[in-house]
């Protein structure tokens, strides 16, 4: 892997090969987080924007060369990334914008964006020779290393709150994972997983821990930029957690800016739940995200519910370096969003994925957004992820199926009651 320059720590700025750890920074325990750093002018010489023109590979492998692989590495066969970019001209002129696209990794093929990440670290596990992987998640994350798990016979072992939604659960155990339900919270699962990977050696899939992930999740900015003609947006609006998903929307379009592939750095805006706000917090109160202790996390949108996000270094870059924001929204406001995107787009959103619309709506209520600006929002999971949280959403905006007999006449009173 030539392309790799090397791995830096974000906190001390020590470099590494990649060869020399496996994970983070010895210098600072688990808290050393490294970036990959790449050699652009290698890259540059053996890819261009043309050579993906007439790429015929439609998944995350048609950016190879931008990735952590080696360049003859098998990739799991399912079909993970370019998901469709979607022009929102309805549900633009209804909020007073004239230029949104809603980017919707729901279709992915566990239906949730980390499948990216997932996608990579198995990849990094078997050029390891690892015999099994583990992993801790809300539900997403593990449903995606559990997936690809299981479209390449990987043993894993997962790691999830026992309180996650029961369709995620399901998931996992379709998949053949072995499911360890922790009687905890997120972190608590976290906690557990790391200790499980020291003791048993497994390959550990972490965010905020193994540095490949934001490799993996950085690809959806090369979508973006590349499905609207390398012409990037100049926002883009993303639901945050951990913290992984919007540090590598920022790496990915920071590889695409030093490439020369797009013209200037989208601004980042980050969605936090109100009751999962750590970063929000940090944001607005200039608070070292190093030093800031957790918070007591609970939302509705299980999949950003997070007391201490694991790759706060990255998230906190992503906004501050490209002169974002963070934005806090209600449960109310995420469940709210949900059908007013499904009906402005088609699109399905659980609410972690509507989240980002509802911090769109939010800015758009603080004048943080001109309506010429070319927004992007990211949908980072399918709703069927959680229908209890769909149907929630539906009630707050006073939707509701009606009972009908079967007959005629019960259905013409249903009907003239419903348009009086």
């Amino acid at each position: 892997m030539d392309h790799i320059s090397h791995l830096k720590c974000l906190i001390c700025g020590k470099t590494y090969q990649p060869d020399e750890v496996d994970y983070v920074c010895p210098d600072h325990g688990r808290e050393g987080i490294l970036d990959v750093q790449y050699d652009y002018d290698l890259i540059g010489r053996r890819l261009s924007k043309g050579d993906l023109f007439h790429s015929t590979t439609f998944t995350i492998w048609r950016y190879k060369t931008l990735l952590p692989v080696q360049p003859n590495a098998k990739v799991p066969p399912l079909s993970v990334g370019w998901t469709p970019l979607y022009r929102a001209d309805r549900l633009a002129g209804e909020i007073g914008l004239q230029h949104l696209w809603v980017k919707d990794d729901g279709r992915l093929p566990t239906a949730s964006f980390k499948d990216r990440a997932s996608a990579v670290a198995v990849v990094k596990a078997q050029e390891k020779g690892a015999a099994i992987i583990t992993t801790a998640s809300t539900g997403n994350a593990a449903a995606a290393l559990s997936g690809i798990c299981a479209s390449v016979k990987q043993p894993n072992v997962i790691f999830v709150p026992e309180a996650a939604p029961p369709a995620k659960i399901a998931q996992l155990l379709t998949f053949g994972s072995q499911v360890m339900l922790v009687r905890g919270t997120y972190d608590d699962a976290f906690e557990l997983c790391l200790a499980a990977a020291d003791e048993f050696g497994w390959y550990n899939r972490n965010t905020g821990f193994n540095p490949y992930m934001t490799e993996g999740k950085k690809t959806v900015s090369f979508e973006i930029c590349e499905q609207l003609g390398w012409q990037a947006p100049d926002r883009i609006f993303v639901s945050v957690g951990d913290g992984c998903i919007i540090g590598g929307v920022h790496k990915g379009l920071k590889d695409l800016l030093a490439l020369g592939w797009i013209d200037h750095m989208p601004k980042i805006m980050g969605v936090q739940a109100e009751g999962s706000s750590y970063l929000y917090q940090a944001w607005k109160n200039g608070e070292d995200v190093l030093t800031k202790p957790a918070i007591k996390a609970q939302t509705a949108a299980d999949s950003i519910s997070a007391g201490l996000p694991r790759d706060r270094l990255k998230a906190m870059a992503a906004v501050t370096e490209t002169g974002g924001a963070y934005l806090s929204v209600t449960d109310d406001e995420i469940l709210a969003a949900i059908p007013a995107l499904a009906r402005g787009t088609g699109v399905f959103a659980e609410p972690a994925g509507a989240a980002a619309y509802a911090g769109l709506l939010k800015a758009i209520e603080q004048g943080q957004v001109h309506p010429n600006e070319r927004i992007v929002v990211i949908n980072t999971g399918n709703g069927l992820k959680d229908v209890a949280g769909a149907m929630k959403g539906v009630e707050l905006v006073g939707t509701k199926a009606y009972h009908v007999a079967p007959d005629i006449e019960a259905l013409r009173q249903i009907i003239k009651n419903t348009n009086s």
